[in-house]
């Protein structure tokens, strides 16, 4: 980013925009989205940086594709409210490694840094950009065996006799063929019946 110079493994920015994000799974147990976040605000303060806002998801598991305040973070950081995300770790923000690779994507294209205390990585530096990069092979390993997992439970589901697909319409022939005595067309015919037009065609 033009405003930040890089120094080491850190990045120091006066007066760069920050949002912190904090995430408990649960409001009960000792847990607290106050101890991340005061890490969180103790980072900031030592490289002078600016706290924009606090998200903040309180009961919320990790695994839900909906989260209010993370919602409404990546709607900020469209409008580039901020310049960087700071969080306490990986799996306090993201729910996979695809869903952590396709955000870190997101702010990559919008020009905002990412910073994970825990995981001492930041995406301005060479070795956040490295880790960027495992990432995507992690996440693209992840999909091939979500995709060999599928395909091999269709096989073993072949193999025991299971039929796979969409199930067969019910086609009344008789129907079909007394409305094409009548001069109906095979779309009328199709609409009627509920029928693709290779179905009705082949009754």
């Amino acid at each position: 980013m033009a405003r930040s110079a890089h120094k080491g493994n850190s990045t120091t920015a006066a007066s760069l925009r920050v949002a912190l994000y904090a995430r408990v799974s649960t409001a009960h147990n000792g847990q607290d989205p106050k101890v991340q976040l005061r890490n969180l605000r103790e980072d900031c303060q030592r490289r002078d940086w600016t706290i924009h806002r606090e998200y903040i998801d309180v009961g919320i598991s990790g695994a839900k594709e909906q989260r209010p305040e993370l919602d409404r973070l990546l709607t900020d950081a469209h409008h580039r409210r901020f310049d960087a995300v700071v969080v306490w770790r990986f799996d306090r923000f993201a729910r996979s490694v695809s869903h952590l690779l396709r955000a870190l994507e997101t702010f990559c294209v919008l020009g905002i840094e990412f910073v994970s205390l825990s995981e001492q990585v930041e995406t301005s530096t060479p070795t956040g950009k490295m880790v960027f990069t495992v990432l995507g092979a992690v996440a693209e390993l992840e999909r091939s065996l979500i995709a060999e997992r599928v395909k091999a439970a269709m096989r073993h589901a072949k193999a025991k006799g299971t039929r796979l697909g969409r199930p067969k319409a019910a086609v009344d022939a008789t129907r079909v063929a007394t409305l094409r005595a009548r001069g109906a067309s095979w779309r009328d015919i199709c609409d009627q019946l509920d029928l693709s037009k290779g179905t009705a065609q082949r009754s």
